[in-house]
């Protein structure tokens, strides 16, 4: 059977619609590959890109949009919410048929590889690709982000992975790696005030003592004047939707706000909103398997 992985870069442009179909393009027009989905954010000035197909096209595709996203978006001049270091901020290959995990960490190292020759961005192999345990977790790579990137590309324990210590001066460095499917699940506060989301991000994420598998930080929705608490569920199994959306209905309590909407960016599994439609709908004996038409029919 054929082997299928999927690919979801995300860029740091996601308020000029011209830049995005430029990069969306390079996708389309890769061949063994297939554009699932595009989702852009104004006030996280960002678009993530999900893309799947055989590993030579994936390999293709990954690198051709490295290179346009670097020629399209400047970074001395992006502001936005959501913390990036890079014009193409980080390229995740996730198995997902005929493909074990190995595989894509070698395609990761030799992506990383091409994009640092061929583009002249320099590299950070993350998640399962990781060279050190510090280096496992994307936000402590990114801490600092493409402003503080030039100093701490210096410390010996920074060097990038490929591609030397010259950051690009317009597109930064990017972070590769293998892993998991993820879910990029937000949920929107009734307040204005971005220091609530940061509290309850710091009680929810595993780095501040909270749940497993979950990373987040409060963001500031400009355009709509409400703050979000932005997750990123690392596995969904370990840590299911629902019980990280009733934790902040409890917490936001607290402060006399309340959740106004949720939202999951780009693709999720179907197990993931399968498990929280049981738990909400307080379903007994209940077998996704037999039960769900599609997976009859899938």
């Amino acid at each position: 059977m054929a082997k299928i992985i999927e690919c979801v870069p995300n860029i740091s442009e996601g308020r000029r619609p011209e830049i995005t179909e430029k990069c969306l393009d390079v996708v389309r027009n890769t061949p063994g590959v297939v554009l699932l989905d595009s989702s852009s954010d104004y006030s996280h000035n960002r678009s993530v890109i999900t893309f799947l197909g055989s590993p030579e096209g994936v390999e293709e595709a990954a690198v051709a949009l490295a290179k346009e996203a670097a020629a399209l978006i400047d970074l001395t001049k992006h502001h936005g919410e959501h913390p990036r270091m890079g014009a193409i901020d980080v390229i995740p290959f996730i198995p997902i048929k005929e493909v074990e995990m190995a595989e894509c960490v070698a395609l990761s190292k030799h992506v990383a590889k091409r994009i640092a020759e061929e583009s002249k961005i320099p590299v950070y192999l993350y998640e399962e690709s990781a060279s050190t345990p510090q280096r496992v977790n994307l936000a402590a790579i990114r801490k600092g982000q493409f402003e503080g990137m030039s100093e701490k590309v210096k410390l010996p324990e920074w060097e990038p992975d490929f591609g030397g210590r010259t950051v690009h001066p317009t597109a930064g460095v990017v972070a590769i790696g293998a892993r998991m499917p993820l879910i990029a699940f937000n949920i929107n506060l009734s307040t204005s005030d971005v220091e609530i989301a940061n509290r309850i991000a710091k009680i929810i994420r595993r780095s501040s003592g909270g749940f497993d598998a979950v990373k987040a930080i409060g963001i500031m929705l400009e355009d709509r004047n409400i703050a979000q608490v932005s997750i990123n569920m690392t596995n969904f199994n370990v840590t299911p939707l629902y019980r990280v959306l009733e934790l902040i209905k409890a917490e936001a309590a607290r402060w006399g706000i309340h959740v106004v909407g949720t939202e999951i960016v780009g693709l999720t599994p179907m197990r993931a909103l399968i498990d929280s439609a049981e738990y909400y709908m307080q379903l007994e004996n209940f077998d996704a398997n037999k039960q769900v038409l599609e997976n009859h029919i899938l």
